[in-house]
């Protein structure tokens, strides 16, 4: 699989939401400024050739549907960001965000509560 740039995953953004749709509709929900339809329909094209999307014919129109789900990319993403920025490490991750967000022992000892919880 490879990586979305910043429009392929607004477009998939847009996919993921609708399950299906045409460009127009994609168009329809992309913040403004809207892109133009030739544009949008390009990214289509390029994430059709990537497979993240497949589309079903209605003569010259098609709708297009996501082929990866949402779940299966963003485990992707986060296991590139990890390997690429933290040394492979999750408890870097973990650690860096904690940092970040200033989160407290207490806010700590409730994730992993629930991380316990989700096994």
């Amino acid at each position: 699989m490879k990586e979305l740039t910043r429009a392929e995953d607004q477009v998939m953004q847009v996919l993921w939401k609708l399950e299906k749709g045409f460009v127009k509709d994609i168009i329809e929900h992309l913040p403004k400024p809207k892109p133009a339809y030739n544009t949008v329909s390009t990214i289509v094209r390029i994430l059709e050739n990537k497979g993240f999307v497949g589309h079903k014919a209605y003569g010259k129109t098609h709708e297009y549907f996501p082929l990866i789900s949402r779940e299966k990319y963003t485990r992707f993403y986060v296991n590139n960001v990890v390997k690429s920025y933290f040394d492979g490490s999750y408890r870097n991750l973990v650690s860096f965000f904690a940092k970040e967000q200033k989160l407290d022992v207490r806010e700590l000892e409730q994730l992993v509560k629930e991380l316990k919880a989700k096994k």
